[in-house]
C-alpha cells in the first residue's frame, strides 16, 4: 500500500470512528425525556433529513460525499436511538416462555443493528479504480501465467467453451499456458471399489486427455481426492511454474481482455497478490427465472456483492478471492502454502491468510468472465449452505475480528461479511415471533401504538432509506428479505451443524448445466408449506384475538401487519419452488452487432442482433427475409479477436411481419466453434452494456409492489402442478400431458 493509500485509510478511519461516536452520541440524545408524540415529531425531522441527504448522495456531485456520511450518521442515530429504547424500556415480562421470546426478539433486533453498522462502514466509501492496460509496455517483459481451470464431475462441452476462451487471451503466447485439474479422473477414483465408478472415472481420464490434446493444452491429476478444488490446485501449482495464477472455474468463460485488464495491477505494485474480477452469471437463477422472469431488466444477486459490496471492501483493502475470475501471484501463495483448506471457503481463507501478513488485493469493476449460475432450487440451496458453512468455519477457526496482522477497518471487512451467513438465526426469529404472541399469548414487545410509530417505524423507514441510497442500483427492494427467507430453513440446519462441528462440513460441487425438460414444484418446497399453513393459523388467531381481547387491540393489530407481511412473503416464493420448463440450452442475453447474413451464391441480408447465445441468435433484418435459405453464414466484426467472424448457421424460423430471423449456430471447423465462443462469450463490453441496462435506480415503492404483487398466483400454480402429478401417478393423463409436467 502506498503513502497516499495509508493517509487516505488513516483519514478516513478516523473520521469513521468520529461519525460513529456522532451516531451514538445523537442516538443517546434523541432517547431525552419527551412524550411519545415529542418523539415522533423529532424522528419525522431527522427522516426528512435522512431522505434529502440520501437522495443527493445518488448524484455525482461536489458534497455527494458529504451528503452520503450526514445520511448514514442520521439514520445510524435513529438505530441506535430505537435499540437503546428497546432495551432500557420495552423487555419487560412475567413468565419464563415470556422471556425467552422478548430476548430472543431483542437479540435478532441487535444483530440486525450490528450488521445495518458494519455494512454502512464497509459501503461508505465504494472504490471504483481506474481500467488499466499494458498497452503500449514491452510484451517481453511481461509476466508468465498459469491458467488452471479445475473441474470435477462438469461435461465436456462446459470444459471445452472454457478452455477453447482462455487460449483466446490476449496475451504472449509463449507467456500463456492452459492447465485442466481433472479431479474427476484421479488415481483414487480410477482404482475405487464399486466397477462402475471406476470405469467412469477412467472413461472421463481418457475422455479429457483427448481433449486437452486436441486444443493443445496441459492435462493434470493426481493420487488422491484430498482438500476438494484447493487440493487440486495446490497440487497443480506444485507442478507449473508460471509467476501469476488465473483461477477459473469450469464453467467461467473468461473474456480476452481479462489479462489485459488485471496484470498491470500486478506490475504496479508487488505487495499485490490477488486482482479480483466479477463474477457474471450468463443465465438466471432460479429466483429470476422462475419468480421474476426479469433476468435482463433487473440487477441479479451477484451485482449486489459483485457491484457495491466488493468495491466498498476493496476500498478498505479487504476485498478478498472468490474462488474464480481472479489473478493470484505465485510467490505469495507459497508463502501459505498455496489454497488454504481448513475451511470450505478456500477462497475467502487464502485471502484472509494473505491479507494478515500485509499484502494486498485489488478488485477491478469489470465483468470479464461469464458463468453459469444454479439451474434448480436444489443446486441453488447447495451452493448457498456451502458458501454459509465455509463463512461460518472462518470465523471459528481463524477468528478474523482479532486476527493479527489486520487493521481494523480490514477485520470489519471480514466480519461484515462473516455476519450477513448468519442471518438464518435471525430470518427465522422475525418469521416465527408473531405466533408466540398471536397464538400463544407471550409477551414478546411491550409498546403502546405511538410509541411503535415514535420509534420502531422510524427505525425501520431508516434502515430502508439508507439500504436503497447504498444499494438502489444492485439490489431491489424486499429482493433480499425474499433470498434470505428462501434460504434461511436449510441454511440453519448447516449452521448449526457447524458451530457443533466447525471441522465437519465436506466441499459439496454446486450441480450446474441441469436439464429442466418439464415443469415440477422443487421437491425441498414441504418446509415452506408448513411455514404458510402455520402463520396462517396465526393469522386467524390473531384475527379472533383482535376481537375478543379489545384493551390490547393496538399492539394485536401490529403483530397482525408483521405477520400479513410474513405471509405475503411466502407465498410469493412459491413461484421460485415451481420450477419451469426450459427450452433453450443457453440463456440468450441481449445483443447489438450488425451482422450479414451471406450464401454460397453471394447473396447477403443485413441486419442487426437482437439476441445472442453460444448457440445460435435473433436479429432483425433490415430488408426482406423470406427467402433466406436454411444454410448460410454469419458475418460480423468480433471485438474480442479484433477482426471479423464467419459462423456456419440453420435458420430456423423467419417472422415477416417483425423481420425477426432465429438461427442456430453450427459451427463446421475448429476455428469456426472458436470464432463462435469469442463472438458470443468473449467481448466484456457486451457484459458491460448488460450489466449497466438492469443496475439502474428504481423507487421504494416500484420495487416494492413488483415483489407484492405475486399474491395467490403461485399458491394456485402449486395446486394445478401437484395435482397434475398426482393424476399422472393414477394414470388418468395422457402421455402427451405427463410429458409437460
Amino acid at each position: 500500500m502506498d503513502y497516499s493509500q495509508t493517509h487516505r485509510h488513516d483519514y478516513t478511519s478516523k473520521l469513521i470512528v468520529v461519525l460513529l461516536v456522532a451516531s451514538l452520541f445523537l442516538g443517546a440524545l434523541l432517547l431525552a425525556p419527551m412524550d411519545a408524540l415529542g418523539q415522533l415529531l423529532s424522528s419525522i425531522v431527522v427522516l426528512i433529513f435522512v431522505s434529502l441527504c440520501s437522495k443527493e448522495a445518488r448524484h455525482t456531485q461536489k458534497y455527494q460525499h458529504l451528503f452520503r456520511v450526514v445520511a448514514l450518521v442520521l439514520a445510524i442515530a435513529l438505530s441506535v436511538r430505537y435499540l437503546l429504547w428497546r432495551g432500557l424500556y420495552t423487555l419487560t415480562y412475567s413468565d419464563v416462555l415470556s422471556m425467552i421470546a422478548v430476548w430472543l426478539l431483542f437479540a435478532a433486533e441487535i444483530y440486525a443493528g450490528i450488521t445495518s453498522v458494519l455494512g454502512a462502514i464497509v459501503n461508505a466509501f465504494p472504490l471504483s479504480r481506474p481500467l488499466l492496460s499494458f498497452e503500449g509496455m514491452d510484451k517481453s517483459t511481461l509476466p508468465s501465467v498459469d491458467v488452471m481451470i479445475p473441474s470435477y464431475n462438469e461435461d465436456e462441452e462446459i470444459l471445452e467453451v472454457t478452455i477453447r476462451a482462455a487460449k483466446m487471451l490476449d496475451y504472449p503466447k509463449e507467456k500463456l499456458h492452459i492447465h485442466l485439474l481433472d479431479d474427476g479422473g484421479t488415481d483414487q477414483k480410477i482404482n475405487a471399489d464399486n466397477p462402475i465408478s471406476a470405469a467412469q472415472a477412467k472413461q472421463r481420464r481418457q475422455d479429457l486427455q483427448a481433449l486437452c490434446e486436441r486444443l493443445g493444452i496441459t492435462y493434470h491429476t493426481r493420487a488422491k481426492n484430498e482438500f476438494a478444488k484447493a487440493g487440486n490446485v495446490n497440487s497443480a501449482i506444485q507442478n507449473t511454474h508460471g509467476d501469476l495464477i488465473v483461477i477459473l472455474d469450469a464453467d467461467h468463460v473468461p473474456t480476452s481482455d481479462f489479462l489485459d485488464r488485471t496484470v498491470p495491477w500486478m506490475l504496479k505494485n508487488e505487495k499485490v497478490f490477488l486482482v479480483q474480477t466479477p463474477h457474471f452469471m450468463a443465465n438466471p437463477d432460479p429466483v429470476e427465472r422462475n419468480y421474476f422472469s426479469a433476468f435482463s431488466r433487473m440487477p441479479s444477486e451477484n451485482d449486489m456483492f459483485y457491484g457495491t459490496i466488493q468495491k466498498g471492501l476493496d476500498y478498505w483493502g479487504s476485498s478478498f478471492f472468490c474462488g474464480s475470475a481472479a489473478l493470484m501471484r505465485r510467490k505469495h501463495l507459497d508463502l501459505v502454502g498455496g489454497i488454504s483448506g481448513e475451511s470450505i471457503t478456500e477462497d475467502a481463507e487464502t485471502a484472509l491468510d494473505l491479507h494478515k501478513m500485509g499484502y494486498e488485493s485489488v478488485y477491478v469493476d469489470r465483468p470479464m468472465v461469464s458463468g453459469l449460475a444454479p439451474e434448480t432450487f436444489d443446486a441453488f440451496i447447495q451452493q448457498r449452505m456451502r458458501w454459509a458453512q465455509g463463512m461460518t468455519q472462518i470465523l471459528l477457526l481463524k477468528k478474523p475480528f482479532k486476527a493479527e496482522g489486520l487493521k481494523w477497518y480490514q477485520r470489519v471487512g471480514y466480519m461484515s461479511s462473516i455476519m450477513f451467513w448468519l442471518f438464518p438465526f435471525a430470518r427465522i426469529i422475525f418469521l416465527f415471533m408473531p405466533l408466540a404472541y398471536l397464538v400463544f399469548g407471550l409477551q414478546v414487545y411491550h409498546a403502546s401504538i405511538l410509541e411503535i410509530f415514535a420509534y420502531t417505524l422510524p427505525h425501520v423507514i431508516a434502515t430502508y432509506m439508507i439500504s436503497t441510497m447504498l444499494f438502489g442500483r444492485t439490489r431491489w427492494p424486499l429482493v433480499s428479505e425474499l433470498y434470505e427467507i428462501l434460504q434461511c430453513a436449510f441454511t440453519l440446519n448447516a449452521l448449526v451443524k457447524v458451530f457443533l462441528k466447525p471441522r465437519a462440513p465436506s466441499f459439496v460441487v454446486t450441480p450446474k448445466g441441469e436439464s429442466l425438460e418439464r415443469t415440477f414444484v422443487s421437491p425441498l418446497s414441504n418446509v415452506f408449506y408448513w411455514a404458510i399453513l402455520v402463520i396462517t393459523f396465526a393469522l386467524g388467531s390473531g384475527v379472533y384475538k383482535f376481537i375478543t381481547e379489545p384493551l390490547t387491540r393496538e399492539l394485536t393489530l401490529v403483530v397482525l401487519l408483521w405477520n400479513v407481511f410474513n405471509l405475503l412473503i411466502l407465498l410469493s416464493v412459491l413461484s421460485v419452488l415451481l420450477e419451469r420448463k426450459q427450452v433453450r440450452s443457453q440463456a440468450r442475453l441481449p445483443a447489438t452487432n450488425s451482422v450479414v447474413i451471406k450464401t454460397n451464391s453471394d447473396e447477403a441480408w443485413v441486419g442487426d442482433l437482437v439476441d445472442l447465445s453460444l448457440g445460435g441468435a435473433r436479429l432483425k433484418l433490415k430488408g426482406e427475409g423470406a427467402f433466406v435459405p436454411e444454410r448460410a453464414t454469419l458475418t460480423s466484426w468480433s471485438h474480442a479477436l479484433n477482426k471479423n467472424v464467419h459462423i456456419a448457421i440453420v435458420v430456423l424460423h423467419y417472422d415477416s411481419k417483425s423481420k425477426i430471423l432465429r438461427v442456430r449456430f453450427t459451427p463446421e471447423t475448429e476455428e469456426q466453434k472458436s470464432e463462435a465462443i469469442a463472438f458470443a462469450l468473449c467481448d466484456s463490453l457486451r457484459w458491460l452494456a448488460f450489466q449497466r441496462r438492469r443496475t439502474r435506480p428504481i423507487s421504494y415503492w416500484f420495487g416494492a409492489k413488483h415483489v407484492l404483487k405475486v399474491g395467490l398466483k403461485p399458491v394456485l400454480l402449486h395446486m394445478l402442478v401437484l395435482m397434475g402429478k398426482f393424476a399422472s401417478q393414477l394414470g388418468l393423463l395422457p402421455k402427451a400431458a405427463k410429458d409437460n409436467q
